[in-house]
């Protein structure tokens, strides 16, 4: 994978989508995984996952099961309050995947930020 390679997710179908930048303004499909071996293929990457509520998570993943629950090293959790962002360093967790929102590989709040700031 590239960083011109994108994964689209397709509610109709539930499967992942991985498609390649191919230069000329346009996505060519380069084939289909299903949202578990996308996961899987995050597998001692950095990874930011966006909780239900005001809960960010940055880590490296170390495995998953069925129901996505996760256990992660080396987290970051951030917390959004009225009075700004906490940011709480943490060795290692166990999440429920229960309130995932949203997983994206590689990222960070931080990496949003900069890019919006471009």
């Amino acid at each position: 994978r590239n960083d011109s390679d994108v994964f689209l997710l397709s509610r109709r179908v539930g499967y992942f989508f991985y498609w390649h930048w191919s230069g000329t303004e346009r996505f060519e499909m380069a084939g289909r995984l299903l949202p578990l071996e996308l996961i899987d293929k995050c597998i001692g990457s950095k990874i930011w996952i966006i909780m239900k509520g005001d809960k960010e998570l940055v880590g490296t993943l170390i495995g998953f099961d069925d129901y996505v629950n996760m256990v992660l090293e080396d987290v970051q959790e951030y917390e959004i309050t009225p009075e700004g962002t906490k940011v709480t360093s943490l060795e290692q967790i166990l999440l429920n995947g229960k309130n995932v929102c949203m997983m994206i590989p590689g990222g960070s709040p931080e990496d949003a930020e900069s890019s919006s700031d471009e």
